[in-house]
């Protein structure tokens, strides 16, 4: 057995990022001697969580912590996500779909939408969002888990994620970790001591005098940071030049409109308003650029466009889009909104938590903190930030719209290097590449290049091994059997009966 094995880890700060961080270490690592899992949290300390919409990778999660999905849609409240939809981005009235799973059909070994471009040149009308089973199943509110079984059928492809309480995530998680020897400290902490020798974190002291050591302490404290930035000073990198929403007002409301399987996101004068519907509510919030619009007139707006009456008093938000220089130094790593933020227009903030958690357990480390591994996890923190970003900004960048300060800003704004690269690409051939293993994939930066009207400037020469008639006629065929299995999909809230999920009293969804 190594000598140096970390024995203590403190976990500071609770919400989704803390009880997901218990969770999945207790899971994969709770039967190391004589390791113990402390998370040291205050009642008196909100969280930010105010209901999340997540992508497929969340189902790989919950799968690695033998946690039941029935139980957890049950447990959660949860909902099914197909997707999201996205209105008014391009212009006022246009709207598309960024889909999970895929488009269409490969063909002649290239990607599908080489020949839906070769078939508009040919005077082939039919949007992009026909090809997708995701788009035109969720729009008809229905849903089915992928079959991989069946390789023919569209549904094999098919990809899927959730909206759930945030609150009632992390009170799952928090029961799965504790019956795997996580314990739970109640405090608010008021004093950090730091080793003289090493400038690690010795121990946390909280209000209450009690003093908690450790050997490894996981930053989950929100944006303030209070280790990563209080006491280790990471440094932040400031991206408001490509992303100015710098605030949130958020309002949950009764459930109320349409019951598709899709988050939405709504542009509005300064920012955009996002639509999570749940089993019990529906969650909304306006993400605003406090340079072009006051609070007050944020949470009137808000409050204006509702599917149902609001279930509680409007909650402001301030951030700063942007990710911390150094997730890990010493022995503390940054998770969740400690280690930076991005909005959540591609609803990848739960993302950022997992794929954190999962390089820490990669590079778990021993008391000796070999720093070229935490190079290593920094590098990739930033990495991860950094891609996302891009795909961030390419929907502020690639619109129409100019009918506002902001959105002529926004318009206007000259992109990040990367993102620069990938539309260049794109409109000379209609290529996409996706970089290493970059989070957002071929299908994802497609969906949205072409629903925010950005051209392609050409297609594979392949596609021309088709005829001209013969590529109309699989487009043809191909949408068909698209929108006939979209046809036999189950409605959604069939299936969450048949869970056992029922409708939940208005009192109790507040």
């Amino acid at each position: 057995m190594r000598p140096d094995p970390i024995r203590r880890v403190v976990i500071v700060g609770g919400g989704t990022a803390g009880w997901m961080a218990a969770a999945a270490i207790t899971r994969v690592l709770g039967e190391m001697p004589g390791l113990s899992i402390e998370l040291v949290e205050s009642e008196e300390i909100g969280t930010v969580g105010v209901g999340e919409a997540t992508i497929p990778q969340i189902v790989l999660f919950n799968k690695m912590l033998g946690i039941d999905e029935a139980e957890f849609v049950r447990e959660t409240r949860a909902t099914y996500k197909l997707g999201i939809e996205f209105v008014d981005w391009v212009r006022p009235g246009h709207r598309y779909v960024h889909p999970f799973g895929f488009y269409g059909l490969d063909m002649k070994g290239i990607e599908f939408h080489h020949f839906w471009l070769k078939g508009r040149e040919l005077g082939d009308p039919t949007p992009l969002d026909a090809y997708s089973l995701g788009i035109v199943g969720g729009l008809q509110g229905r849903f089915a888990h992928p079959r991989p079984d069946q390789p023919s059928s569209p549904l094999s492809r098919l990809g899927y994620a959730f909206q759930f309480d945030a609150g009632l995530y992390a009170r799952f998680l928090r029961r799965l970790a504790e019956a795997n020897g996580a314990t739970r400290t109640e405090g608010r902490i008021v004093d950090v001591e730091r080793d003289p020798e090493t400038g690690h974190v010795a121990a946390v002291v909280l209000q209450s005098g009690a003093r908690i050591e450790g050997d490894l302490f996981l930053d989950c404290s929100g944006f303030r940071g209070l280790l990563i930035e209080g006491a280790m000073a990471a440094g932040f990198e400031d991206w408001t030049q490509w992303l100015p929403c710098d605030r949130a007002v958020a309002v949950p409301c009764a459930n109320g409109g349409d019951r598709q399987p899709l988050t939405r996101s709504t542009a509005r004068g300064a920012g955009w308003q996002w639509r999570i519907p749940l089993q019990h509510r529906i969650g909304n919030g306006y993400v605003y650029s406090s340079a072009h619009l006051s609070d007050e007139e944020a949470a009137a707006t808000l409050l204006a466009n509702l599917d149902g009456v609001p279930l509680a008093d409007p909650r402001l938000l301030r951030f700063t889009a942007g990710h911390r220089r150094r997730a890990w130094i010493g022995n503390v790593v940054a998770l969740g909104l400690a280690g930076g933020f991005l909005e959540p227009l591609e609803s990848t903030s739960i993302h950022l938590v997992q794929s954190a958690i999962a390089r820490l357990l990669t590079y778990w480390p021993t008391r000796r903190f070999d720093q070229l591994e935490i190079d290593r996890f920094n590098a990739a923190h930033v990495c991860d930030y950094l891609e996302i970003r891009d795909f961030l900004v390419l929907h502020y960048k690639a619109t129409e719209r100019a009918d506002t300060p902001f959105w002529d800003y926004c318009r206007t704004l000259e992109p990040p290097p990367g993102l620069a690269g990938k539309l260049a690409i794109f409109g000379a051939n209609g290529r996409i590449f996706r970089e290493g293993n970059e989070l957002f994939t071929e299908t994802s930066w497609l969906s949205v290049m072409v629903g925010q009207g950005v051209e392609a400037g050409g297609y594979h020469p392949a596609a021309d091994l088709l005829s001209d008639a013969e590529t109309l006629t699989r487009l043809q065929h191909i949408r068909q059997v698209i929108a006939d299995t979209a046809s036999l999909l189950p409605h959604q809230d069939e299936l969450l009966r048949q869970m056992g999920c029922g409708p939940v009293p208005l009192a109790a969804a507040s």
